[in-house]
């Protein structure tokens, strides 16, 4: 279905209730980059893209595989063996044909940095699975003055009224927390807001985490959350 322009006026008249059409304008014109687009950066991204957000760079190299259908938005029995990236870029022009959609269908480490443009980035959004890429997009943030909201752990957790923002070096209970913390440090980066669960660590017996569909998406709507907050606060 084609969207006339005028549609956008409608698509999001609740919203504007919220924030006016100042703050509607405001995330039209701001573009957020998500890293990773699994069980928690898919709901990010989805968020984001629901709330206005003119542009996003989503960035993941994955695939989906039926064991992401219990927690990934954008698994689905139509999407699996698909790029994640391909399948979360389709969904978001049927929520929000108004934004444009930069998919990296990419690995994010030191050798693939450059591919994004950092320049035209107003926030980040981390998601990603790997404490070399979280560290890397942390000094990113840093060296660009781009905000940023990172994801800590959401495997083996069961409660999702347990998470809570607060600066990484503030956090108690999270092991990849712990870690984050000590790497940080290291490279400089005095700040990092993190999003990480209050919750101990339900023991599986397995060294796959285990998951459940009702927290990391929690992580991802809470990520997006503090995104447009920060972005709207910044045109305030």
């Amino acid at each position: 279905m084609d969207f006339p322009v005028e549609a956008r006026d409608e698509l999001f008249a609740r919203e504007e209730l919220l924030i006016g059409k100042k703050g509607l304008d405001v995330l039209a014109g701001s573009c957020v980059a998500v890293f990773g687009l699994g069980g928690v950066g898919g709901n990010c991204a989805e968020a984001l893209a629901r709330a206005g957000v003119g542009r996003l760079i989503l960035v993941d190299n994955d695939s989906f595989c039926l064991s992401n259908m219990n927690r990934q938005l954008f698994a689905t029995a139509d999407t699996i063996g698909m790029r994640k990236t391909a399948a979360a870029a389709e969904r978001i022009a049927k929520v929000n044909p108004f934004c444009e959609v930069t998919a990296l269908d990419i690995f994010f480490g030191e050798d693939t940095a450059d591919l994004v443009d950092w320049d035209s980035v107003d926030f980040i959004c981390d998601a990603v699975d790997t404490v070399s890429a979280k560290v890397l997009l942390a000094v990113k943030a840093q060296e660009k003055g781009i905000g940023i909201i990172s994801s800590m752990g959401t495997g083996n957790k069961f409660e999702p009224s347990a998470f809570r923002v607060e600066d990484v070096y503030r956090t108690s209970y999270c092991p990849l927390a712990r870690v984050m913390r000590k790497l940080l440090k290291e490279r400089g980066v005095k700040k990092l807001n993190v999003v990480y669960s209050q919750e101990e660590p339900v023991k599986t017996g397995s060294r796959t985490p285990g998951s459940i569909s009702f927290v990391p998406p929690v992580s991802g709507l809470i990520m997006a959350g503090f995104a447009v907050n920060s972005i709207l606060k910044a045109h305030a």
